[in-house]
């Protein structure tokens, strides 16, 4: 029996995580599966070892040429160019929804997201002592406005929080969806306050084309913020760098809840140097989609159940035995990800061997 004061909403939980096994195709977490390029690794080296020089002083709280250089990337693959005001960075998006909610949530305050959805969801809510809501996605993993906007209204929702593309499902939210839901969460929060509306576009640059980033949007709505990360399409999963875009009274709002200097020059420096390779690595994004794409309609081909993908990864099924497919999977040295709704597994799109491996694993263990 434990003697110390723990808080009672983290009795008896687990840490998060997805399983981390030594395996020859590792396709459970959604990681870009090219290692960074000689050139991107030998210019983060040399910005890192430049900061390293300066440790001894705190970095910049702010960090304006990182906002500026994050702001420059959003203008080329989004079209749509910001003031590096708008932009927020922290470590991970994770700390960028911790800030959101540090900012907006608390005690007496509700988030409402739409189930399934990405798992740390309710987690941020639980850490900040802010109450946790759900609606159903339809069958088809859409997202029920109507259900959304009701519920967030009925709890005087602080903040809404939806990803697009949707983990673990791989849908996007059409732009007129996001705009109506924002227009709709106006004055619906406590005490008659706008609701934020977070955009959580983690995968946003594996979309297919056509399909609007909703950072389109954020010039029609104040309570807007669109988030993102460094992690997926960059290939920079270990540097834990996400940011966000809004306008300007919340990403203020944001600075005043950020611990200080919680960025550290490392950090900075890492990221610096490689968005200065932003090229290269969003010519790489596309032969992802590519084998997304290809690996999407071999699946619907040996009799799976496809949902239509915008991220890295796909969703398939039906699976009355996932878990044991999952296991069987493990033991041929192909993890993916068991998450989402019952009887479906999720499988990261990886490099052309570990797909083969997975096909091939597949066909073995379903007797495909």
């Amino acid at each position: 029996m434990s003697h110390l004061p723990l808080r009672a909403a983290i009795a008896g939980c687990e840490p998060y995580g997805a399983p981390e096994l030594v395996v020859p195709a590792r396709l459970n977490v959604n990681e870009n599966p090219y290692s960074p390029s000689e050139a991107v690794a030998r210019d983060i080296a040399e910005a890192v070892y430049a900061a390293a020089l300066g440790a001894n002083r705190y970095p910049e709280r702010d960090f304006p040429r990182l906002r500026a250089a994050l702001a420059d990337y959003l203008a080329v693959e989004s079209g749509v160019r910001l003031a590096p005001a708008q932009v927020w960075a922290a470590n991970g998006s994770n700390e960028v929804m911790l800030h959101i909610l540090q900012a907006f949530g608390g005690p007496g305050r509700v988030l409402v997201s739409a189930d399934p959805t990405y798992s740390m969801y309710p987690e941020y809510a639980r850490d900040t002592n802010t109450g946790y809501r759900t609606v159903a996605r339809r069958p088809d993993f859409t997202v029920d406005v109507d259900a959304l906007l009701d519920v967030a209204r009925a709890e005087e929702a602080a903040v809404v929080v939806l990803a697009s593309p949707n983990n673990p499902t791989g849908t996007a939210l059409p732009a007129s969806d996001v705009s109506r839901i924002a227009s709709g969460l106006r004055g619906a929060g406590p005490h008659g306050a706008d609701c934020v509306l977070v955009i959580d576009e983690a995968y946003a640059e594996f979309r297919r084309d056509g399909v609007a980033s909703a950072l389109e949007l954020l010039d029609e709505h104040r309570n807007l913020a669109v988030s993102r990360t460094m992690s997926k399409a960059f290939a920079m999963a270990g540097l834990r760098l996400g940011y966000l875009a809004a306008a300007h009274d919340i990403v203020d709002a944001l600075r005043i809840v950020r611990l200080p200097y919680h960025l550290s020059a490392i950090t900075q420096a890492a990221a610096l140097a490689a968005l200065g390779h932003r090229d290269a690595l969003m010519s790489q994004i596309a032969e992802l989609r590519e084998a997304r794409d290809e690996l999407a309609d071999w699946l619907e081909e040996v009799g799976f159940d496809v949902v239509t993908s915008d991220a890295n990864f796909i969703l398939f099924g039906h699976l009355p035995n996932r878990h044991e497919i999952w296991a069987q999977l493990v033991d041929r040295g192909v993890l993916i990800r068991e998450v989402g709704p019952p009887g479906y597994l999720r499988v990261s799109v990886g490099t052309a061997r570990e797909n083969r491996m997975f096909r091939h694993a597949l066909l073995e263990v379903t007797d495909g």
